[in-house]
């Protein structure tokens, strides 16, 4: 077995590390929903579709046997990652700066109209504001460890992006 063999396998079980990650942070979502009772707001919801995309590009990539299919779908989790890190640091400053739904949220008819808030409403459908602060967990906000878990899955998949470039064949 040659070195690329080796560091394509790698890669691959890295990505399936990602993806059971991101599976297992919407699984403590959905604790924190049924046995915390910390209702959902849309940008909770939004975070949720993202970490699972991030789930499932990267275990779409791990199934890839050349470096072509892995790094595109590494660049579709990126992309996820980002985006929800973008939602997660928009959730935290509505925490910070209360008064920003006066009761109503506008995200909310949004995102209960998604086909998944049909499907699955007890994961997707919105139930709370984004501007109610739930206790933080070790003096983090729940949107603060959002941000802070979809940073860690981008760093490192922009890292691989950039060390493995070359490597399209």
């Amino acid at each position: 077995m040659n070195n690329d063999t080796a560091m394509l396998r790698r890669e691959r079980s890295l990505l399936i590390l990602l993806g059971l990650i991101c599976v297992a942070l919407v699984a403590g979502a959905l604790y924190l929903q049924y046995f915390l009772h910390e209702d959902p707001c849309p940008l909770c919801i939004i975070q949720r579709y993202f970490f699972l995309l991030i789930a499932v590009f990267a275990f779409l990539g791990a199934r890839f046997n050349s470096w072509r299919g892995v790094r595109l779908l590494e660049v579709m989790a990126a992309l996820s990652a980002l985006a929800g890190a973008l939602t997660a640091a928009r959730h935290v400053y509505v925490q910070a700066n209360p008064g920003f739904s006066c009761g109503f949220d506008a995200l909310q008819p949004v995102v209960d109209s998604l086909p998944p808030a049909h499907w699955l409403p007890g994961v997707f459908k919105v139930a709370g504001l984004c501007e109610t602060a739930y206790p933080p967990i070790l003096g983090l906000t729940l949107p603060m460890w959002s941000l802070l878990a979809f940073v860690v899955a981008f760093i490192p998949l922009a890292l691989t992006l950039m060390k493995n470039r070359r490597r399209v064949a």
